[in-house]
């Protein structure tokens, strides 16, 4: 399985753009689009690996992964919301 699989990835439908956003916060902010919701999310999960690759021959240190979290949990921590987040 690659690396990559280990980090949530989103595309989201954006108004204001009228298209869709692909992202994976702990590795890239917004970073592609496009019309298609699978093409913009394929895009992304090259990207994402291109990414991985790229800090790790940089010996940058990766981001915690993400998938299998509780990542409403992580949210809410980032924010300060650690009210909510204690809940959950």
């Amino acid at each position: 399985m690659k690396e990559s699989a280990y980090y949530v990835k989103l595309v989201e439908w954006s108004q204001e753009d009228q298209c869709f956003i692909g992202q994976c916060p702990e590795i890239i902010g917004p970073c592609c689009h496009g019309d298609d919701e699978e093409q913009v999310y394929h895009e992304l999960c090259l990207i994402v690996d291109e990414w991985i690759a790229i800090m790790k021959k940089d010996a940058k240190p990766l981001s915690p992964m993400t998938s299998g979290i509780n990542l409403s949990r992580l949210i809410l921590e980032r924010i300060g919301d650690t009210d909510h987040a204690a809940r959950l």
